[in-house]
């Protein structure tokens, strides 16, 4: 098995920082997809980490219930803002700050 190097664990780490900030940008009411959010921390092509640091996210600031799929999907959800976790919560988390959906559950853009 490969040692991360210094130089990884430190891309990693920022990455990471970036991937909060812009999603701590999200203003109430909107939505973003994991693969705007990677483009915005200037990592195009890296939608699925930002998937994976969301899922881990444990900072009630950073509001990961504003990230969806590109097609409008919702995602996964940890329910870290609320009792129970998954798409459910997701979505009424979402219609409480005024995203409206489709009849199918999808985000309108």
């Amino acid at each position: 098995m490969k040692a991360t190097s210094n130089i990884e664990t430190n891309f990693q780490e920022s990455f990471k920082d970036r991937v909060q900030e812009v999603v701590k940008s999200i203003p109430m009411g909107s939505v973003l997809s994991y693969r705007e959010v990677a483009l915005r921390a200037g990592a195009a092509g890296s939608a699925r980490a930002v998937g994976t640091i969301m899922s881990k996210n444990t900072n009630k600031t950073i509001p990961c219930h504003r990230v969806v799929k590109s097609d409008g999907s919702i995602g996964g959800y940890n329910g870290l803002r609320s009792s129970t976790p998954g798409t459910l919560a997701k979505i009424k988390l979402l219609k409480k700050e005024g995203v409206k959906f489709t009849k199918s559950n999808k985000v309108l853009f």
